[in-house]
């Protein structure tokens, strides 16, 4: 993992104070890890997509869970920054949001894929219950539910703290933001899978560094059958 020394922890909680379109491109390259009783599983994120804020809010987001208001499910997702937001999806995925935004103030970043720089065995391990073939590495966190799943994130980690550096024992999450001058070539564009007007070209808001193998292709929603 060759990356310049991390944020502190004040300036990668005022990174996260703003709104996840600011914040989003900043975090491709950067590596965000999970560590717990089985060991670390870092990436290298090379996919992300931004959510806003509900109707009437400063950065209204028809296409983000905090759209209706806050919930018990949504609660993560209005801060405080640094912490993250997990959910679980269509009966069998889990996904992870970084929070951003002041508390009280909804908004966060999907990390939809990233490359595994640390931990691949762990990942591969995690990736192959119940599969009949091995998961090739490019795919190992390709997609956000295979991302989580890869890093063993679930529902009990929603709301749980973000450090700025790994801590090599202790369990947790830590985000190390890559330099603003790296410079990598990247896409932008719709998000993926996100219904009405969310999902529109009027949201751009989904980030990708270009030519990486782990960048999940773009579906758009599909409409719902009525029965």
């Amino acid at each position: 993992m060759s990356q310049d020394g991390p944020l502190t922890g004040a300036a990668l909680l005022e990174l996260l104070s703003r709104p996840a379109p600011e914040v989003a491109p900043r975090l491709l390259g950067g590596l965000f890890g999970h560590r717990n009783g089985e060991g670390a599983v870092v990436l290298r994120i090379t996919e992300v997509e931004a959510y806003g804020g509900p109707d009437g809010s400063d950065l209204p987001d028809p296409g983000a869970h905090t759209w209706r208001g806050r919930t018990a499910r949504n609660a993560s997702m209005f801060g405080p920054p640094g912490h993250v937001y997990v959910y679980f999806t269509y009966g069998m995925h889990h996904a992870v949001n970084l929070v951003c935004r002041p508390e009280g103030t909804a908004g966060g970043c999907l990390i939809r894929a990233g490359e595994v720089v640390e931990g691949a065995a762990l990942a591969r391990a995690r990736r192959a219950a119940g599969r009949a073939r091995p998961v090739p590495d490019a795919a190992l966190a390709r997609g956000p539910g295979n991302l989580a799943k890869a890093l063993g994130i679930d529902l009990s980690h929603d709301g749980a703290p973000l450090a700025a550096a790994e801590d090599t024992a202790a369990p947790g999450f830590f985000l190390r933001p890559a330099r603003p001058e790296s410079g990598a070539p990247v896409g932008s564009g719709p998000r993926t899978g996100v219904s009405g007007a969310g999902g529109t070209p009027e949201f751009p808001w989904r980030w990708w560094l270009l030519g990486e193998s782990s960048v999940s292709p773009y579906r758009p929603a599909v409409p719902r059958r009525r029965r």
